[in-house]
């Protein structure tokens, strides 16, 4: 009877989950040994067929590598001799035969001495060919893996075979000694896991209480009820359409009748697009549904995923006042979007009316129909503004809108009525709304007839906001609405407000940023040249172009300069320099550069020197200035230095880290010039050179800043060929066009640096306006001279001249026999001036001085200065040159030949 009792309840636990759950885990499980025994049984195997193969594989290649086997097999008798080495090396390592053979596959070692001489059971070929041979066979000892393995000589040739094999039972065996182990192990973890299982299934049926079918049933009811009291509608819909269950809330939500399970959701009186939505089975995620006055977040996925019966099953959430939230939220993010727009499109360049101009097209295509905005009289002007706009003349000076209005055109004088609102606001600086213009409550006052214009025009609201930066205020603007837009509200002031004060800051900056520029261009246009000097060496043209606002710098005013410095002898100085940086800073570096050079000028260095002198002057401003930041250094500045001789046709050429000139000889070649390359300005301690060479008259000496030639989307090399090429093509031009021309093929529309351009054509005097004499070291000679002086000055017909003339070669003269060395040589000049130059060999310099009353001398250079306009000394690689300047007649002046 107890037996009996205890099967009754085994049965009864078999019926619940657990019980069930119970012996289909443990079915599991013994499937899992068995497959896992098969596996292993198999798996041994085949490691057996493998540890066969690689250990007969290894015996034999070691065998066939060992020293003396190749002696061995050609002794008088191998077996004698390599049998007791197979046999030892059989029984190390655990193989079943080692056999040593000839190519033929005679036999020399076997395990059995009978097989000896016998030929071998397998392929040979592969061996005999160099290759190693693995093979399964059949052999005298039964089923077996054996390898091959050839024995070569020093050359390579095959001289024998070694073979090694292992029987599959000898390995085998000590898999299956195993068995047993692996045996164990599978009973063990069979019993291991069904004891899991069983815990598991205890666990289970603790968490179930032990039911059955029937009362999880039971169990489902109560979640059912659950599931009809939860505030979100569920509603269940089979493969075909149909409503399987639909909760309290679904009803409620939806206006479900009662008896709707079973009934299409197509019947349900449903607007289309819900209906279809349900009825499809499609996944949706928070799709907003209308029903009525909700708005429904719908979420549906399909029953098929996790294996059930076709259907969908959808959750309805009511989400009509989070759409609500959702809707002032989005306002919010709209105008935060607006105001970022507003950041990016407005305030783009450095120009006020622009700006003022963005402003107004920005407002009036996303916050208004209409937009202006006044600016006062002085911030148009780039001056500083009073503390308050209030009574103050402003200008209109942007206007936006779709279409003609009564608003104040452009350039119109704004006064604010003090009785307006808008004064009131610009008074306080505060911004002014009226969201109902009709009803006239003062803004009107500023213009009555045209206030009934506007209203008539459809305005019907307005903000005016004053323009305020840096506490002061610089104008007003105002937007309107008119027809197209609803009225403005509270919550659009707050925008307005925050609209125009981004703008004010980027009008405020123009503002400031307008008058540093007209300082800068001031500044700029004092130092660089204005005019051409009065020369006759070279026919001169030269073009600045000043970079391009908000590109390179302060509105483009940079560091590039450019000079023609008339020198003694008709000489004339070509100068061309580039200041590192732009604005105030680099102009006003550029104009104390461009006065040095001048000063050095003056002293009539050659080009070397006077870039040393230049070099050490910059030096000298970076210590003063450049503080220990450096902020103001000038270090990195370039010049190019070129002196031009009409006389003798020659130019003489230095540089200090400038791009090289270019030369335009008179048959149109264009040749860019070797120059010697010297450091920038300002580095020091370098050696500059210089470049002595002879142009032919109507030749074009070119020179020009970086900002000619560099491009960032063009390799340098390039750039300069193409100036080459330009330069080329346009070598009949006049120096004129030749600036036009190139200016047009190198510059762009908007370039990024400065650009300093001078292009020279040089011209030679004639021997008609050029003479010369040596002077032997002979007092005597001294009337000679004179004589020789006074002809050619009468040949010239400047016999007026002829006098003082006489006087200054005389005392230059007597002075150079006296105290210089020769040899002495005079030279007269017809140019713009009578030229005189005395030189000699010697590099002592005179001196002026004041001569007492009871000297006998010390008045020669008095004299010679008092009768001359200028006087000087220049010295040569020779010695030195003394000259003087006397005016002429503007009859008399010539411009020498062209």
């Amino acid at each position: 009877m107890a037996q009996r009792d205890g099967r009754s309840r085994l049965v009864l636990w078999m019926r619940t989950v657990a019980g069930q759950v119970f012996l289909l885990q443990a079915t599991i499980v013994v499937l899992l040994v068995v497959v896992a025994l098969v596996t292993l049984v198999l798996h041994s195997r085949a490691d057996s067929e493998r540890e066969a193969r690689n250990r007969s594989v290894a015996v034999a290649e070691t065998l066939a590598a060992a020293p003396g086997l190749e002696a061995a097999l050609q002794s008088p008798d191998p077996t004698a001799v390599l049998q007791p080495r197979a046999e030892t090396a059989r029984k190390r390592s655990d193989v079943d035969f080692v056999v040593v053979m000839n190519t033929e596959g005679v036999r020399y070692t076997h395990p059995l001495r009978d097989r000896i001489g016998k030929k071998f059971v397998g392929d040979i070929e592969p061996a005999l060919k160099g290759r190693l041979l693995t093979e399964k066979v059949d052999g005298t000892i039964g089923p077996l893996v054996q390898a091959v393995a050839p024995v070569k000589d020093r050359d390579g040739k095959v001289v024998g075979l070694v073979s090694a094999g292992v029987t599959i039972d000898h390995v085998s065996s000590h898999v299956e000694d195993q068995l047993p182990v692996l045996l164990g192990s599978a009973a063990g973890v069979l019993l291991l896991t069904t004891t899991g299982t069983a815990l598991v299934s205890r666990r289970l049926r603790r968490q179930t209480h032990g039911l059955g079918p029937t009362e999880m049933a039971r169990m489902y009811e109560h979640h059912d009820a659950v599931l009809h009291s939860v505030r979100e509608g569920v509603l269940i819909v089979s493969g075909d359409g149909r409503v399987l269950l639909a909760n309290d809330e679904a009803r409620r939500l939806l206006s479900l009748p009662r008896d709707v399970e079973g009934q299409p959701v197509t019947a349900l009186g449903l607007s289309a697009p819900t209906a279809r939505l349900l009825a499809s089975g499609e996944e949706a995620s928070d799709q907003v549904v209308p029903i009525g006055d909700r708005l429904l977040a719908v979420n549906q996925r399909t029953t098929e995923q996790a294996g059930g019966p076709p259907g969908s099953v959808a959750t309805l959430r009511d989400t009509t006042e989070l759409r609500a939230l959702t809707g002032r939220a989005n306002v919010a993010r709209g105008r935060l979007k607006l105001l970022y727009d507003a950041g990016t499109e407005i305030g783009t360049t450095l120009d006020v009316t622009r700006t003022c101009e963005e402003l107004t097209e920005f407002a009036a295509g996303r916050f208004a129909d209409y937009a202006t905005v006044d600016l006062v009289e002085t911030v148009l002007r780039g001056e500083e503004p009073t503390s308050t706009g209030a009574g103050e003349d402003m200008r209109r000076t942007a206007l936006s809108g779709s279409e003609k209005t009564a608003l104040y055109p452009l350039g119109h004088t704004v006064h604010f009525a003090a009785s307006t609102p808008m004064d009131s606001g610009l008074g306080r600086g505060a911004a002014v709304l009226d969201t109902d213009l009709a009803a006239y409550s003062g803004w009107q006052r500023q213009d009555p007839a045209r206030a009934e214009e506007l209203v008539a025009h459809g305005m019907h609201s307005m903000i005016a906001v004053p323009l305020r930066a840096r506490g002061v205020i610089l104008g007003m603007a105002m937007f309107w609405r008119a027809g197209g837009y609803e009225p403005f509200e509270e919550e659009d002031l707050s925008l307005a407000e925050e609209l125009v004060a981004r703008a004010a800051v980027s009008i405020d900056n123009a503002r400031r940023y307008s008058r540093e520029h007209t300082m800068a261009v001031t500044l700029q246009r004092s130092l660089l040249p204005r005019t051409l000097p009065a020369q006759d060496a070279l026919d001169v043209a030269y073009r600045y172009r000043p970079a391009q606002a908000g590109l390179g710098g302060l509105g483009g005013v940079g560091g590039d300069w450019f000079d023609i410095i008339p020198l003694p002898g008709a000489r004339v100085a070509l100068v061309v320099g580039d200041v590192v940086g732009h604005g105030l800073h680099a102009a006003a570096t550029m104009g104390r550069l461009r006065t040095a050079v001048h000063n050095f000028s003056s002293l009539d260095l050659p080009p070397d020197e006077l870039l040393w002198h230049l070099d050490e002057l910059v030096t000298r401003i970076d210590l003063d200035e450049g503080g220990e930041s450096g902020d103001l250094a000038v270090t990195g500045a370039t010049c190019i230095y070129a002196i031009y001789d009409p006389v003798t046709g020659r130019c003489t050429i230095a540089r200090a880290g400038h791009l090289q000139p270019v030369a335009v000889h008179p048959d149109g070649r264009a040749e860019t010039l070797d120059v010697p390359g010297g450091p920038p300005l300002g580095l020091g301690g370098m050696p500059f050179e210089t470049l002595e060479l002879p142009l032919a008259e109507g030749s074009r000496l070119v020179l020009y800043t970086d900002g000619l030639v560099e491009n960032r989307s063009e390799d340098i090399d390039e750039r300069l060929e193409l100036l080459r090429r330009t330069l080329q093509r346009y070598a009949a031009s006049t120096p004129e066009d030749t600036c036009e021309q190139v200016l047009r093929t190198m510059v762009p529309q908007q370039p990024r640096d400065d650009i300093a351009l001078l292009v020279g054509r040089t011209r030679v005097l004639g021997p008609d306006q050029v003479a010369q004499w040596d002077v032997p070291a002979d007092p005597a000679e001294v009337r000679q001279l004179r004589a020789a002086v006074v002809a050619k000055l009468g040949e010239w017909g400047l016999d007026e001249e002829a006098v003082t003339t006489e006087l200054i070669l005389s005392e230059l003269v007597t002075n150079a026999i006296r105290y210089a060395e020769g040899p002495i040589q005079v030279r007269l000049i017809r140019d713009r001036e009578l030229i005189c130059e005395v030189s000699d060999h010697s590099s002592t310099s005179p001196h002026l001085r004041q001569a007492a009353t009871t000297d006998e001398g010390g008045r020669g250079l008095f004299l010679v200065a008092q009768f001359a306009e200028r006087w000087g000394t220049r010295y040569t690689a020779t010695g030195k040159v003394i000259w003087t300047e006397q005016p002429l007649p503007a009859a008399a002046r010539t411009v020498g030949r062209r």
